[in-house]
Protein backbone atom coordinates (compact mmCIF):
# COMPACT_ATOMS: atom_id res chain seq x y z
CA UNK A 1 0.00 0.00 0.00
CA UNK A 2 1.40 3.38 -1.03
CA UNK A 3 -0.61 5.63 1.26
CA UNK A 4 -0.86 4.95 5.00
CA UNK A 5 -4.32 5.67 6.41
CA UNK A 6 -2.99 5.56 9.98
CA UNK A 7 -0.87 8.65 9.25
CA UNK A 8 -3.34 10.34 6.89
CA UNK A 9 -6.57 10.18 8.91
CA UNK A 10 -5.18 12.10 11.93
CA UNK A 11 -4.49 15.03 9.58
CA UNK A 12 -8.26 15.31 9.00
CA UNK A 13 -8.76 16.22 12.70
CA UNK A 14 -11.83 14.03 13.20
CA UNK A 15 -13.54 14.49 16.55
CA UNK A 16 -14.62 11.70 18.86
CA UNK A 17 -18.23 10.85 18.03
CA UNK A 18 -18.05 12.12 14.43
CA UNK A 19 -19.96 10.47 11.61
CA UNK A 20 -17.82 9.68 8.55
CA UNK A 21 -18.64 8.26 5.11
CA UNK A 22 -15.89 6.42 3.25
CA UNK A 23 -17.16 6.81 -0.31
CA UNK A 24 -15.91 3.99 -2.51
CA UNK A 25 -14.44 2.28 0.55
CA UNK A 26 -12.88 -0.60 -1.37
CA UNK A 27 -10.86 -2.73 1.06
CA UNK A 28 -11.68 -0.34 3.87
CA UNK A 29 -8.23 0.76 4.98
CA UNK A 30 -9.39 4.37 5.40
CA UNK A 31 -12.73 3.37 6.97
CA UNK A 32 -10.93 1.33 9.63
CA UNK A 33 -8.49 4.15 10.41
CA UNK A 34 -11.41 6.59 10.64
CA UNK A 35 -13.30 4.20 12.94
CA UNK A 36 -10.36 4.25 15.35
CA UNK A 37 -10.21 8.07 15.16
CA UNK A 38 -13.89 8.70 15.94
CA UNK A 39 -14.07 6.11 18.71
CA UNK A 40 -17.01 4.09 19.94
CA UNK A 41 -19.36 7.07 19.99
CA UNK A 42 -18.67 7.73 16.31
CA UNK A 43 -19.87 5.92 13.23
CA UNK A 44 -18.16 5.16 9.92
CA UNK A 45 -20.14 4.17 6.85
CA UNK A 46 -18.06 2.08 4.43
CA UNK A 47 -19.86 2.48 1.11
CA UNK A 48 -18.99 0.69 -2.10
CA UNK A 49 -20.82 -0.25 -5.29
CA UNK A 50 -19.10 -3.65 -5.48
CA UNK A 51 -21.50 -5.85 -3.57
CA UNK A 52 -18.98 -8.00 -1.68
CA UNK A 53 -16.65 -5.23 -0.48
CA UNK A 54 -18.72 -3.53 2.27
CA UNK A 55 -19.22 -6.84 4.08
CA UNK A 56 -15.50 -7.60 3.87
CA UNK A 57 -14.80 -4.21 5.47
CA UNK A 58 -17.37 -4.94 8.19
CA UNK A 59 -15.75 -8.33 8.86
CA UNK A 60 -12.30 -6.71 9.13
CA UNK A 61 -13.70 -4.10 11.51
CA UNK A 62 -15.32 -6.68 13.77
CA UNK A 63 -12.14 -8.78 13.82
CA UNK A 64 -10.30 -5.65 15.04
CA UNK A 65 -12.92 -4.90 17.67
CA UNK A 66 -14.26 -1.89 15.76
CA UNK A 67 -18.00 -2.06 16.23
CA UNK A 68 -18.67 1.43 14.87
CA UNK A 69 -18.35 0.55 11.17
CA UNK A 70 -21.48 0.11 9.10
CA UNK A 71 -21.21 -1.64 5.73
CA UNK A 72 -23.33 -0.09 2.97
CA UNK A 73 -23.74 -1.47 -0.52
CA UNK A 74 -24.50 1.69 -2.48
CA UNK A 75 -23.69 3.90 -5.41
CA UNK A 76 -21.88 7.16 -4.57
CA UNK A 77 -22.66 8.57 -8.03
CA UNK A 78 -26.44 8.57 -7.60
CA UNK A 79 -28.43 10.96 -5.42
CA UNK A 80 -29.69 8.78 -2.56
CA UNK A 81 -27.32 6.00 -3.61
CA UNK A 82 -25.35 6.00 -0.34
CA UNK A 83 -28.61 5.32 1.56
CA UNK A 84 -27.54 7.94 4.13
CA UNK A 85 -29.81 10.73 5.37
CA UNK A 86 -29.43 14.34 4.24
CA UNK A 87 -26.72 16.23 6.17
CA UNK A 88 -25.91 13.14 8.25
CA UNK A 89 -22.10 13.01 8.12
CA UNK A 90 -19.41 15.32 9.47
CA UNK A 91 -16.78 14.16 6.98
CA UNK A 92 -16.35 12.14 3.82
CA UNK A 93 -13.28 10.25 2.62
CA UNK A 94 -12.63 9.82 -1.08
CA UNK A 95 -9.54 7.70 -1.60
CA UNK A 96 -8.31 6.61 -5.04
CA UNK A 97 -11.76 7.20 -6.49
CA UNK A 98 -11.68 10.34 -8.64
CA UNK A 99 -10.24 8.63 -11.71
CA UNK A 100 -12.95 5.96 -11.50
CA UNK A 101 -15.97 8.28 -11.42
CA UNK A 102 -18.33 7.92 -14.36
CA UNK A 103 -20.82 10.59 -13.21
CA UNK A 104 -19.03 13.45 -11.46
CA UNK A 105 -22.20 15.55 -11.24
CA UNK A 106 -24.05 12.71 -9.51
CA UNK A 107 -21.13 12.13 -7.18
CA UNK A 108 -20.93 15.78 -6.14
CA UNK A 109 -24.70 16.02 -5.71
CA UNK A 110 -24.72 12.98 -3.41
CA UNK A 111 -21.67 14.11 -1.45
CA UNK A 112 -23.20 17.56 -0.95
CA UNK A 113 -26.48 15.98 0.14
CA UNK A 114 -25.03 13.76 2.88
CA UNK A 115 -22.46 16.23 4.30
CA UNK A 116 -23.47 18.51 7.14
CA UNK A 117 -22.97 22.24 6.64
CA UNK A 118 -19.24 22.96 6.94
CA UNK A 119 -18.55 19.22 6.69
CA UNK A 120 -15.08 18.15 5.53
CA UNK A 121 -13.98 16.07 2.59
CA UNK A 122 -10.64 14.29 2.49
CA UNK A 123 -9.46 13.51 -1.03
CA UNK A 124 -6.58 11.09 -1.49
CA UNK A 125 -5.60 10.23 -5.04
CA UNK A 126 -2.70 9.23 -7.25
CA UNK A 127 -0.10 11.85 -8.21
CA UNK A 128 0.81 9.91 -11.34
CA UNK A 129 0.58 6.54 -13.05
CA UNK A 130 3.23 4.21 -11.69
CA UNK A 131 3.77 1.48 -14.25
CA UNK A 132 0.52 -0.39 -13.80
CA UNK A 133 -0.14 0.64 -10.20
CA UNK A 134 -3.03 3.03 -9.95
CA UNK A 135 -4.74 4.64 -12.93
CA UNK A 136 -3.50 4.80 -16.49
CA UNK A 137 -1.55 7.98 -17.17
CA UNK A 138 -4.45 9.34 -19.23
CA UNK A 139 -6.85 8.84 -16.30
CA UNK A 140 -4.84 10.54 -13.53
CA UNK A 141 -6.62 13.51 -11.98
CA UNK A 142 -3.99 15.89 -10.67
CA UNK A 143 -4.28 17.80 -7.40
CA UNK A 144 -4.91 21.02 -9.34
CA UNK A 145 -7.66 19.34 -11.38
CA UNK A 146 -9.21 17.98 -8.17
CA UNK A 147 -9.16 21.45 -6.58
CA UNK A 148 -10.94 22.88 -9.61
CA UNK A 149 -13.54 20.09 -9.58
CA UNK A 150 -14.36 20.47 -5.89
CA UNK A 151 -14.39 24.27 -5.92
CA UNK A 152 -16.69 24.25 -8.95
CA UNK A 153 -18.98 21.87 -7.02
CA UNK A 154 -19.22 24.35 -4.13
CA UNK A 155 -16.49 23.23 -1.75
CA UNK A 156 -13.76 25.43 -0.31
CA UNK A 157 -10.17 24.21 -0.36
CA UNK A 158 -8.84 24.13 3.19
CA UNK A 159 -5.42 22.47 3.20
CA UNK A 160 -3.06 20.01 1.60
CA UNK A 161 -1.87 17.07 3.68
CA UNK A 162 0.93 14.55 3.38
CA UNK A 163 -0.43 11.40 1.76
CA UNK A 164 2.82 9.63 0.90
CA UNK A 165 5.15 9.65 -2.08
CA UNK A 166 2.67 8.53 -4.73
CA UNK A 167 -0.53 10.26 -3.57
CA UNK A 168 -1.74 13.76 -2.84
CA UNK A 169 -4.08 14.68 -0.02
CA UNK A 170 -6.52 17.58 -0.07
CA UNK A 171 -9.08 18.70 2.50
CA UNK A 172 -12.16 20.66 1.42
CA UNK A 173 -15.07 22.04 3.40
CA UNK A 174 -18.68 22.27 2.35
CA UNK A 175 -19.65 25.93 2.08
Amino acid sequence: MFSDPSTIIPQLDLQSGARVADLGAGSGFFALAAAKAVGGAGRVYAIDVKKDLPQKVKNSAVSQGLLNVEAVWGDVEVVGGTKLKDKSVDAAIIANLLFQLQDQDGFFAETTRILKNKGKILVIDWKDSYGGLGPKASEVITADQAKTMFEKAGFRFEKEINAGNHHYGLVFRKI
